[in-house]
């Protein structure tokens, strides 16, 4: 299976005008019958003027065929594909691997948090798999959704996302996590493996399977 994060940048002002097109066409039409649709979700901190959202694919030649398939969709081409062009700025893509399969909240509503850590060189695979393994100690404190290392265009990355009720919650939990031996443990062991981290946090739109 391979996962696709796409990122979409909007101009300032027309992000509200591209939710209700993906809510009133892009959704109704796509479902997830050209690949699975994981998350929708705007960002909150972070780059503003965006949408994150996640699919998975059995392939990337499955992902060839639905996208091929999705082109002679004669309503995405005609109601969706043109309207939503003049909105953007531009299109980011990640494919990635799944280390820890995606594992939606057990209650909707929240806020996500999406890392993104650059490793070196031939470091992601190795911590990323000790990432999962710590799982157990992590998830006394907060859920994990999902855990992934990437394929392209950045092989050097590891991307995870938690939820929390709330960015209180967060800080409380992050707090209480960093006063847990095996976890510090954890994070001294492989530290010298990440070069720069990244955080966004995102909020699930109204038509996003994972509220």
């Amino acid at each position: 299976m391979i996962y696709e994060l796409r990122t979409y940048t909007f101009h300032q002002g027309k992000l509200p005008l591209y939710l209700k097109l993906q809510a009133d066409v892009g959704r109704p039409v796509r479902g997830d019958e050209y690949g699975k649709c994981h998350g929708y979700w705007t960002a909150e901190f972070g780059l503003l003027n965006q949408v994150w959202h996640l699919w998975s694919y059995d392939s990337l030649d499955d992902r060839a065929r639905q996208r091929a398939r999705l082109a002679e969709n004669r309503r995405w081409t005609s109601e969706y594909v043109p309207n939503v062009q003049p909105l953007l700025i531009r299109q980011d893509i990640r494919f990635l691997n799944p280390v820890k399969q995606v594992n939606p909240p057990k209650s909707p509503g929240g806020v996500y948090e999406l890392r993104i850590y650059r490793m070196h060189p031939g470091k992601a695979a190795g911590w990323a798999e000790a990432f999962r393994d710590i799982m157990p100690v992590r998830e006394k404190y907060s859920q994990n959704v999902g855990i992934w290392t990437g394929e392209a265009p950045q092989p050097n990355e590891v991307v995870h996302m938690w939820n929390y009720p709330d960015l209180n919650t967060r800080m409380s939990t992050r707090a209480a996590v960093f006063k847990d031996s095996d976890w510090l443990a954890f994070v001294a062991k492989g530290a010298g493996s990440i070069v720069e981290m990244q955080s966004t946090l995102l909020l699930p739109t109204s038509f996003s399977p994972m509220q």
